[in-house]
């Protein structure tokens, strides 16, 4: 029986002296002047690493013992422009005038800060977390998309510019730029992780999470950012007692031929590892689940978007003036009917769950690798009935394509029991790299 969190991999940073740390800052900024001009993944910020230098001081002379330094001492954390951050403007991808944006500091950053955190500064995002994608490119290929709409905070894990970013999950912002990149995305259980302080696009299905470059990194994140989190889980299982179920069904039919092999043959290699592998019919509703999740999210953002729009209808990119148009047409009968579509999923995945004993379930992060191409931050079907049952996910890297381009697994716990699926997750992670 195993510990859950293990070995800190921030334990350098905890230890280490401030000349130390500086070097390190020193060795950090060579490297982002180098990538950043390539993947564009922050928002520009003047003297960026000479704030980094002054915030990175006054951490070592708050906490001079190395003994009583908090558990993330240290960690350079890139932020989703829109999330407010004290001394930063947040400009959320949008024309509309920053100053009608801003808000108190996100709960999520004033935890990971305490925990001894450094922001690096904003990520770039596309308009208001929609489609409307930014400048940022793809670190494996320049000329196809990160991803969206955590774009940013994707490719700055995959560049190698910060070891933790937040982003948030409306359909697939979090799962789908990480596997597009070639990283750790975490979307937790629904509003396990406070939204406070986070520009919402759909307050019902928001979901802010976490990018990382491996699941442990993730993990020592989410002990700090995930509510009531149980420092107490511990490893009860062996691989060959890990059931993982695959959601066959029109769900799947949305996976590419190369996306369906790849999944198939990364089944084969978690199956030749001791893990059983179960494919379970599920979601024969799959067009009704995604016309609900895409009815409640043009809704919502006409709310949340009603002032700003009316102001400013100018400024927004036609992607987003379209879904907020389309959303001003939902009657309050049929939102509620969807929203009701939330628990009924959650409660339906969850009972097949139990029916075939199943630990979680399984799938491809992305229908297949990155598109080629800017305009377009890809397909986020594959994310949708988990963004909108809520239920928690870790997407891994599984593997690339001929053209060395990432693909994804997606994995999906139970509601509400995250710290059992970074667990799994680990396992499954070490049989995958």
């Amino acid at each position: 029986m195993s510990s859950f969190v293990g070995k800190s991999p921030l334990s350098s940073f905890k230890k280490g002296g401030l000349t130390n740390f500086l070097d390190y800052l020193e060795q950090l900024e060579s490297h982002f002047i180098l990538k950043e001009q390539e993947v564009f993944a922050f928002v520009p910020e003047s003297d960026r690493f000479n704030r980094l230098r002054i915030e990175a001081r006054a951490l070592f002379e708050q906490y001079p013992d190395p003994k009583n330094r908090p558990p993330l001492f240290g960690l350079i954390v890139g932020v989703k422009d829109i999330f407010h951050v004290d001394g930063h403007i947040t400009s959320a991808g949008s024309n509309v005038p920053a100053d009608v944006l801003q808000g108190a500091e996100a709960e999520s950053v004033t935890l990971l800060k305490n925990a001894g955190a450094l922001v690096i500064g904003k990520t770039i995002t596309t308009e208001f977390a929609y489609f409307a994608p930014g400048p940022t490119r793809n670190p494996h290929s320049v000329l196809c998309t990160p991803g969206g709409s955590s774009s940013g905070s994707a490719a700055a894990i995959s560049s190698g510019l910060c070891l933790l970013s937040l982003g948030t999950q409306t359909i697939g912002s979090i799962t789908r730029p990480a596997a597009f990149c070639g990283v750790v995305g975490y979307k937790p259980t629904y509003d396990r992780i406070s939204r406070f302080g986070v520009i919402p696009l759909s307050p019902s299905v928001d979901h802010v999470g976490t990018f990382a470059p491996d699941v442990a990194t993730a993990a020592c994140a989410a002990t700090q950012l995930v509510e009531k989190w149980n420092l107490e889980i511990t490893d009860t299982k062996e691989n060959q007692s890990i059931s993982l179920g695959i959601p066959e069904g029109v769900y799947l039919d949305n996976v590419s031929d190369e996306g369906k092999m790849q999944f198939y043959a990364t089944c084969d290699r978690l199956a030749n590892a001791g893990f059983d592998i179960k494919p379970v019919t599920a979601m024969l509703d799959f067009e009704g689940i995604f016309a609900r999740h895409n009815l409640i999210v043009a809704a919502e953002a006409a709310n949340v978007h009603e002032d700003w729009f009316a102001s400013y209808p100018n400024k927004y990119h036609p992607k987003t003036a379209e879904l907020i148009l389309r959303g001003q047409l939902v009657s309050a009968h049929d939102l509620n009917v969807s929203l009701e579509g939330r628990s009924m999923l959650r409660n339906e995945l969850t009972e097949l769950m139990d029916r075939d004993q199943i630990d979680l379930w399984i799938s491809p992060s992305a229908p297949g690798v990155a598109p080629h191409g800017l305009d377009s931050t890809g397909d986020p079907v594959m994310n949708l009935p988990w963004t909108h049952s809520g239920l928690p996910t870790i997407g891994i890297p599984s593997g690339k394509n001929a053209d060395r381009l990432p693909f994804g697994l997606q994995l999906t716990g139970r509601f509400g029991e995250d710290e059992t699926l970074f667990l799994l997750a680990s396992q499954i992670e070490s049989v995958l790299i």
